[in-house]
């Protein structure tokens, strides 16, 4: 399941002791009960996760790829019992592009309207982040007032790139307070570099596909105009451009309106 819709963040600030969540004086959360994650041998679980990696590049289109990640997450990190990815955009707008279902997009939601959690401050400078228990955490009020009419009771997210003002981040959630521990942060985070590579090589193939289909719908356009007025290629390419300037239009969106009205944005 996945969603675009946007939000303008709200700033927040976070403290430094964000990673280590309100989960004790050692820093470790209790299991809850309800975890269900795969606990493996460090040596298989390297292996499963590269095994996962090339799953996950081989999915068709970029939103299969994210919606992998969040499945891959649920099935593999002890305690994650829902999953959703984040993205911010020049730290001022924030979309769900992937969820396991409604709920987790609900929680992430109330993220974005509240202007707090962990993806509205901190999670920028720390690669992961615990809130172990939702009724007793004080950093972000509103938000975990939030999450627990909600019946979320702990969270995690964890980095998935950072590109600059750029930021993805996996959210995973669990109904119970404690409902992470050290283990499923170190799954977590290692889960995480793996389906990075994943989505670095799935969004390089969708710009690629991307540009070979402009260049096709360029192709076309300018054979329409070649036909119609009996003029050259770099004729027909220039009709296109200025077309294109004085519309204010992006050259894709001109020969995609070219080929399938048969006319010219702008009257040309």
């Amino acid at each position: 399941m996945s969603t675009t819709t946007t939000h303008h963040v709200s700033s927040a600030s976070g403290r430094p002791d964000d990673r280590a969540g309100s989960s004790g004086s050692d820093g470790r959360g209790r299991p809850s009960s309800s975890d269900t994650g795969k606990h493996l041998h460090p040596d298989d679980l390297a292996v499963h996760l590269s095994e996962l990696a090339r799953e996950l590049q081989q999915e068709p289109t970029l939103d299969d790829t994210l919606a992998g990640i969040v499945q891959a997450a649920v099935d593999n990190v002890p305690g994650a019992q829902i999953a959703a990815i984040s993205r911010v955009t020049r730290r001022t707008t924030i979309e769900t592009t992937a969820c396991t279902d409604e709920l987790a997009q609900r929680v992430d939601r109330a993220q974005y309207e509240t202007g707090q959690g962990p993806c509205m401050s901190t999670i920028y400078n720390q690669r992961s982040m615990r809130l172990s228990d939702m009724g007793t955490e004080d950093r972000w009020p509103q938000f975990t007032g939030r999450a627990l009419e909600l019946g979320i009771g702990s969270m995690m997210s964890v980095q998935l790139y950072v590109e600059g003002e750029n930021l993805g981040a996996l959210n995973l959630y669990n109904h119970d307070p404690h409902g992470f521990d050290d283990e499923s942060e170190h799954i977590a985070l290692l889960l995480a570099s793996h389906a990075a590579i994943a989505l670095v090589g799935s969004e390089q193939h969708q710009r690629l596909s991307r540009g070979l289909e402009s260049r096709d719908l360029i192709g076309q356009a300018k054979g329409i105009l070649m036909e119609r007025y009996k003029i050259s290629s770099e004729v027909a390419f220039q009709l296109l451009i200025r077309a294109s300037q004085a519309t204010n239009t992006k050259l894709r969106d001109v020969a995609d309106h070219l080929t399938s009205t048969g006319e010219v944005p702008g009257g040309g």
